[in-house]
């Protein structure tokens, strides 16, 4: 599947490899605008992708890891030649999926406030939220967002959701299939080692907010398994949304990663 993309360019040459960003969960790539900006600083083109079934991307009937790893795998090789690749939660796990699989092009991998586990929450919920906003009225995102402050009490969390609401004139949409991604939750917040699966020996960057629980001391054994070339760092302050949090420190940390 083709993703939808978002490039940007180093105001100069093109002096290290380019760098392929994939969002978490109800993200989109215009989410990762900011941090492109200052990774493209260093001399690399930095390409986000809306994953299946978010943003401007193609919708689909599923969201497995494997199949988003293909998408992935994809975009990795029109970048041509050698790549790195970012992924933070669901994009992280489709990054490793990937790694594991068929790295193909794949130089240095970052992955963002996840690990290769299965967790027991589910974000199910606010699906469930989004699909009870009575859109018949709406033609700004603000006046969405009363009708999710039940459901979404954590007002940070409602203003990331209504990113994804496309509102204007002619009425609101969701930019999200939410039926796709309701159907696909068990394996979403699920993980399953890709088959055959190879530990892959490169540059990877297990990146955690120090504030959150997704990526945690307890995961290192599992993770060293399957990447036994990890390096790990925490950013300070910083919940599962660290890149919008602590956006400069995230920055430079993934930088100084991938020009070492």
């Amino acid at each position: 599947m083709r993703l939808n993309r978002i490039e940007t360019r180093p105001e100069g040459p093109e002096t290290v490899p380019p760098l392929l960003i994939a969002h978490g969960l109800f993200g989109t790539a215009r989410n990762w605008n900011g941090i492109a900006r200052r990774l493209a600083e260093d001399g690399r083109r930095v390409v986000a992708v809306d994953m299946r079934n978010h943003g401007d991307s193609p919708w689909a009937d599923r969201q497995t890891y494997a199949d988003m790893a293909g998408d992935l795998a994809e975009a990795l090789a029109d970048l041509g030649g050698e790549a790195d690749l970012l992924g933070h939660s669901m994009g992280g796990k489709a990054a490793m999926t990937l790694a594991l699989g068929d790295p193909g092009p794949l130089r240095r991998l970052v992955v963002a406030d996840i690990a290769p586990v299965a967790y027991a929450h589910s974000h199910l919920p606010h699906v469930e939220a989004m699909r009870a906003v009575d859109l018949s009225g709406v033609r700004r995102r603000g006046e969405a967002e009363p009708q999710l402050r039940a459901a979404v009490p954590d007002r940070g969390v409602r203003a990331f959701l209504l990113q994804s609401l496309a509102a204007g004139p002619e009425g609101a949409r969701w930019r999200l299939n939410l039926d796709a991604l309701a159907r696909a939750m068990p394996d979403l917040v699920g993980w399953e080692d890709p088959v055959p699966a190879d530990p892959w020996p490169g540059p990877a960057l297990f990146l955690a907010g120090s504030a959150s629980d997704y990526l945690l001391p307890a995961h290192r054994p599992r993770i060293r398994a399957l990447f036994p070339g990890a390096r790990f760092a925490a950013l300070k302050d910083a919940g599962h949304w660290l890149h919008a949090e602590r956006p400069e420190a995230f920055a430079d940390t993934v930088s100084a990663f991938l020009d070492a």
